[in-house]
């Protein structure tokens, strides 16, 4: 990305702060547009013809470095690449690695219907959200077209989520698209060999591909032919190899694609990469083990620097790794991250259960929420807006305040005469020199918790209730 800051892009905007894209200033839509929370389009004066020449400008400027390649369609069509740096504190990492996990044409078709369904339906509950997987990557192992046709139909009858084609057959890839050529699959893969009729496949069903060869000088041969032919929606797959020396290149590979496509400029290989993971499985017989290497392949390029994979292990201790990993990588080390802030009820709340305070930092909200809930402390739980900052960090900083905590139950219009016959907070240890302000503040009677939420089952037995005063 060419312009990095907001005020490079404020340069090129209308500068009109007329408020029509929802911000109050340019300069706030501008940071808007480097962060992508928002588009071009979201501006209606930009779109005027007086200021084409500079719409263009931008357009061209603010095209990530790496090309933004799109699969599937509807609400499950995954975005792939589109990065613009090398190292994530440098802006942040945007469209997480996306994770195929593989079916293959020879399954029996109750055994293919319930592994699709356990791709499609995993789900892990972690800070606030749900992780999942992605796609559903198809593997020709019958080399029979009319086979893997009808693999890919049951497949796409299945699930909605988007399809990687598997095959380095022409032929066997024109039956399932013939199939699904309305659902934007991703094709795999064009080689030295066959990309002349895959080239063909591309333009015809007008489809993303891959390109694969682990000779990079080939790949990048592979990439500007098909650019010259037109085909733009193009991804690179350098070879995975699983383990010692041949794994050390292909890490390379992927450094040396990611470098030249970034710091290098060179914009006909600046193209998302697919690792492949699921060639542990090829080298390891035992499923523990193979699984192990599994993940720590993935774990390798989700740091440096897949835009897709296709793994194969589908058991919680390799796919648990995984998510968490992807999700820590990308989440922007610019933003905490935070939850809606406001007043919850956990259990069944009633007018002498307690009234706890805590911030909107999502982790320190989920883990006091989850010692609450996990010893069913029916409560209610103030999540105050720190912008995402901690309790002790927040207090010293001044984020945490009486003034936050009163305005959080004003907002969320929490009567305590009405809700509560106590009239009573409790504000975490590590806040407690907040006590005399909260009282003075709010009128409420204020107690001290303890300093961490592990604590409170054994704090309640011994203070709760209140004693009269």
């Amino acid at each position: 990305m060419k312009l990095n800051s907001p005020l490079q892009v404020y340069k090129y905007l209308p500068q009109i702060n007329c408020a029509e894209c929802g911000d109050a200033t340019c300069m706030a839509f501008a940071a808007h547009l480097i962060d992508r929370s928002k588009k071009l389009e979201d501006c209606p004066p930009l779109l005027k013809d007086e200021f084409k020449k500079k719409y263009l400008e931008l357009e061209s400027l603010l095209a990530p470095e790496v090309r933004e390649i799109i699969v599937g369609r509807g609400e499950h069509a995954k975005k792939i690449g589109g990065d613009d740096v090398l190292y994530r504190h440098q802006l942040t990492f945007f469209n997480p690695t996306t994770f195929a996990y593989d079916v293959w044409d020879t399954m029996a078709e109750q055994e293919l219907v319930d592994r699709i369904n356990n791709i499609a339906n995993f789900r892990k509950f972690y800070v606030g959200k749900f992780l999942k997987v992605d796609m559903v990557a198809v593997r020709c192992v019958s080399g029979d077209a009319l086979k893997f046709a009808s693999a890919v139909k049951k497949v796409s009858e299945t699930t909605e989520l988007p399809l990687v084609l598997c095959s380095f057959d022409p032929a066997v890839l024109r039956a399932a698209l013939e199939v699904v050529k309305d659902k934007n699959p991703l094709i795999y893969a064009a080689t030295e060999k066959n990309w002349g009729e895959v080239a063909e496949l591309a333009l015809n069903y007008k489809v993303p591909v891959v390109l694969s060869s682990s000779d990079l000088d080939k790949l990048r041969s592979l990439a500007l032919t098909f650019q010259e032919m037109g085909i733009k929606e193009l991804i690179l797959d350098p070879g995975t190899y699983p383990q010692g020396k041949q794994l050390k290149e292909t890490f390379e590979r992927c450094i040396k694609l990611r470098r030249a496509g970034i710091k290098e400029g060179q914009k006909d290989i600046a193209l998302p990469i697919m690792a492949l993971p699921l060639s542990a499985w090829l080298v390891y017989n035992d499923a523990v083990t193979a699984s192990y290497w599994e993940t720590v392949l993935a774990s390798v390029f989700i740091v440096r620097y897949a835009d897709i994979m296709i793994l194969h292990g589908l058991e919680p201790y390799a796919m648990l790794p995984q998510v968490h990993l992807r999700d820590t990588i990308y989440t922007d080390p610019r933003t905490p991250v935070k939850v809606a802030p406001g007043v919850n009820e956990i259990g069944s709340p009633t007018k002498d259960s307690p009234v706890i305070i805590t911030t909107n930092f999502a982790l320190t909200y989920y883990t006091v929420e989850s010692d609450l809930s996990s010893n069913k402390i029916n409560c209610y739980i103030a999540a105050v807006d720190t912008d995402g900052i901690g309790v002790e960090a927040a207090v010293a900083g001044g984020q945490l305040t009486a003034a936050k905590i009163k305005d959080t139950f004003q907002k969320a219009g929490f009567d305590f005469k009405e809700k509560t016959d106590h009239s009573t907070l409790i504000l975490p240890g590590l806040a407690a020199r907040l006590q005399g302000d909260v009282e003075d503040v709010t009128g409420l009677r204020v107690m001290i918790g303890p300093p961490d939420s592990g604590r409170i089952p054994g704090w309640m037995e011994k203070n709760w209730p209140p004693k009269p005063k």
